[in-house]
């Protein structure tokens, strides 16, 4: 009943986010955006940025699976379709697999998402996330670890600009190694099946 509970609280945070995006005065269709590619291969490795709590390294989870994200607050239709996924993907896990699994959201978009913003976003999802921030260089250095792509592209919306970014999610082994990168749109059955492989990882 409690996993039913928390997939039918993920359906309706979904909605809210959709239902925000489509009120959006943009008139246009420009604001929805397919992901971009990677800007590269991606290497993983160590990072420190900045967190609701204060400042986070990768190597400060160390003996959890952590799930990398890149995406912002304002971000219309891709972030909420891919955190909403890995959001019943975690529901579906049982509660000592919770404990051994972080999710990192990283904004690409600091001058609008502050640590407040961020983290009023992802408790949307579920509490399992924690956003990331720093400024536009730390960002920058983080993202090309894992290839990860993004732009700003000025619209006629509210918010003044998008950014189009990639929208892979990264599975980090418990050792802080790059075990997987997953597509964009991968259904929750096979985020938990990566979060599960990666757990065997020592």
């Amino acid at each position: 009943m409690k996993k039913i509970l928390v997939g039918i609280i993920v359906a309706l945070s979904l909605l809210l986010f959709w239902a925000i995006s489509a009120w959006q005065p943009s008139g246009t269709q420009s604001d929805i955006h397919s992901p971009l590619g990677l800007a590269e291969a991606p290497r993983g490795g160590d990072f420190t940025l900045h967190s609701p709590s204060g400042p986070l390294a990768l190597h400060d989870l160390k003996g959890k699976v952590v799930l990398l994200y890149f995406g912002y607050t304002f971000c219309p239709d891709i972030c909420p379709t891919s955190l909403g996924f890995t959001s019943q993907a975690l529901a579906s896990l049982d509660k000592a697999e919770q404990e051994k699994v972080q999710m990192l959201f990283v904004t690409v978009d600091p001058e609008r998402d502050t640590l407040d913003k961020l983290k009023t976003y992802t408790a949307y999802f579920h509490p399992r996330i924690v956003g990331l921030s720093g400024t536009p260089e730390e960002i920058a250095k983080v993202a090309k670890l894992y290839g990860a792509s993004y732009a700003k592209q000025n619209t006629a919306s509210a918010g003044g600009y998008v950014v189009d970014h990639s929208a892979y999610t990264y599975v980090i082994a418990p050792d802080g190694s790059l075990f997987k990168t997953l597509d964009h749109g991968t259904p929750p059955a096979q985020v938990i099946e990566a979060i599960r492989a990666a757990m065997k990882m020592r």
